[in-house]
């Protein structure tokens, strides 16, 4: 397990919380001597700076995007007060939050955006379970990507996860990410979702996918989340170069189950691919 990957994964999934070097740290099982020495000489930047700056980053974005109050953004972003927000956010950008916002411009702010999780291809992955799944219904949060720069994904899981186990007609308790719509300019639609009854529901921000019926090579890992890239990897390179199985053009997803813990990353995965 790499420790920086795991670190990063910790740091864009909680980006919206007050998290300390010491949580990183026992995330990751290791000191904080440690921690700090190891990000700061593979990132070439210390890893608290890195914490403070991806929540301005995504602060500032949401000035532009959101007109919530300051203070709703400050509260939002893990800061106690409007006034410790705007101290914050001047020091990061020598701009206060008010200017930015009047500006509606973040073209020349020194944002610092997140570092994508690097993916390296897994020795071995476990023969899948075939599964044929009938129709499902979905109900998430919907987010377009580049399929070379997901890093937004974590993020994306911290605005469903106030939903989960809000929504009517909640089936179980698992969650799922799809992909689908894949385009010819390597983009792609991912969703956070819960599986539901029916495809009709009560919240207007959400988006509602029917999965067809198709059959899924299911692979099972053990591993921590921050994995998932090189599990695809190895699927993509090394599995279906030697099965008897072809993908076929239909979504693929990820299930989180009851041993999964969203705080941690940790207690496994599912990876459901469509084959014929």
């Amino acid at each position: 397990m790499d420790l920086i990957q795991k670190a990063l994964w910790f740091v864009e999934s909680h980006s919206r919380e007050e998290i300390s070097l010491d949580d990183i740290a026992k995330i990751c099982n290791v000191s904080t001597f440690h921690l700090t020495r190891a990000f700061s000489v593979e990132m070439g930047i210390s890893l608290m700076r890195y914490v403070k700056a991806r929540c301005l980053t995504e602060a500032a974005k949401k000035l532009i995007l959101n007109r919530e109050g300051l203070l709703s953004i400050s509260l939002d972003f893990g800061y106690n007060s409007q006034e410790a927000f705007t101290r914050a956010f001047k020091e990061q950008f020598s701009l206060t939050p008010g200017v930015v916002r009047s500006k509606e411009d973040l073209e020349k702010m020194n944002l610092v955006e997140a570092f994508t999780m690097k993916s390296s291809l897994l020795p071995n992955i476990k023969e899948p379970r075939i599964v044929e799944l009938e129709l499902k219904h979905f109900v998430g949060i919907k987010v377009n990507y580049d399929c070379n720069e997901p890093a937004g994904i974590p993020d994306q899981w911290q605005k469903f996860s106030p939903y989960l186990g809000h929504i009517d007609r909640q089936t179980g308790k698992d969650a799922y990410g799809i992909c689908f719509n894949f385009d010819d300019k390597n983009r792609f639609d991912y969703l956070s979702c819960i599986e539901v009854s029916s495809s009709s529901h009560s919240h207007s921000k959400l988006f509602s996918f029917d999965l067809k019926p198709n059959t899924y090579a299911v692979f099972s890992h053990t591993g921590h989340v921050s994995e998932i890239r090189a599990v695809f990897s190895a699927i993509w390179n090394q599995w279906f170069m030697n099965s008897k199985f072809k993908s076929i053009e239909a979504p693929n997803f990820e299930k989180y189950g009851k041993n999964f813990d969203s705080f941690t990353g940790n207690g496994g995965f599912e990876i459901w691919i469509p084959i014929e």
